[in-house]
């Protein structure tokens, strides 16, 4: 088997895992919520940013099932920090992406699991268990929702549907105020669920126009990476594995006018 054939099955078997754990992690997520009293919650870094016994659990099993599988590939979680591995490949996983959703009830959380190789995002899920959606990118596979391909109409603008913004209490408030103000003087409107993750997925499925964050982390945007460019659209993170930053996103008009209103401020 020469080189470019094992790369492609290694990659397949991965895409196929991927998209496994992340529905079965899912549904482990998805019962908690039917015992209040198992979700047990602290703060992180202020009391937007939480952890519950959930999210702890869920990525307990990410972590089991891809040591078992793939015991050399790296791993970085939101939860349980990194473990480097010697394949080149890495993992990088959050349990629960919009952990505040997922407590108070609301549907809008998300399983999110990417691999990269060689540093580069080769392969994204994102699983919405409440919305009964399964979002897969894979390398040169292009991206579907349930099965159904994915393309960014390359034609939208910022005024064509809403843009999806991140920006948390980390943000800077001046700059959030100021990019807010400048994309409604463009006649853009702001959209915001508790999911980077689902955000991503939602520009990648035509629901949003675009996307931006001032500072996201890796394990919350990752897999969104691969959604985006497999669905023909841009994206750019400006942060790494260990360091969060800012993200862009959209076809190339939106992506270029999210990075200009975002500079501008």
């Amino acid at each position: 088997m020469n080189n470019h054939h094992r790369k492609s099955k290694d990659v397949s078997m991965r895409c196929a895992l991927a998209q496994r754990i992340a529905r079965e992690a899912g549904e482990r997520a998805r019962s908690f919520l039917a015992d209040p009293e198992k979700l047990g919650w602290t703060e992180k870094a202020s009391s937007q940013d939480i952890v519950s016994a959930a999210d702890e659990a869920t990525e307990a099993y990410l972590r089991q099932m891809i040591r078992e599988h793939f015991p050399h590939d790296g791993i970085v979680g939101e939860e349980a920090g990194s473990a480097t591995g010697s394949s080149g490949y890495d993992w990088v996983i959050d349990p629960i992406d919009g952990t505040m959703a997922f407590l108070v009830g609301q549907p809008n959380w998300t399983v999110s699991v990417a691999v990269l190789h060689d540093d580069e995002p080769i392969i994204g899920v994102v699983e919405a268990p409440m919305l009964n959606e399964t979002y897969v990118g894979c390398l040169g596979e292009g991206a579907t929702l349930n099965g159904r391909r994915l393309v960014i109409h390359q034609d939208w603008t910022i005024r064509s549907t809403t843009v999806g913004f991140g920006g948390t209490e980390r943000a800077d408030p001046l700059e959030v105020g100021a990019f807010v103000t400048r994309l409604y003087q463009e006649g853009g409107v702001i959209f915001r669920v508790g999911s980077g993750a689902l955000m991503l997925a939602y520009v990648a499925a035509n629901r949003l126009a675009g996307y931006y964050d001032p500072t996201l982390f890796c394990w919350d945007c990752m897999a969104g990476v691969v959604l985006i460019r497999e669905a023909g659209g841009y994206v750019e993170f400006a942060g790494n594995l260990s360091q969060p930053g800012p993200i862009w996103a959209g076809n190339a008009q939106v992506f270029a006018d999210l990075k200009r209103l975002s500079n501008a401020t």
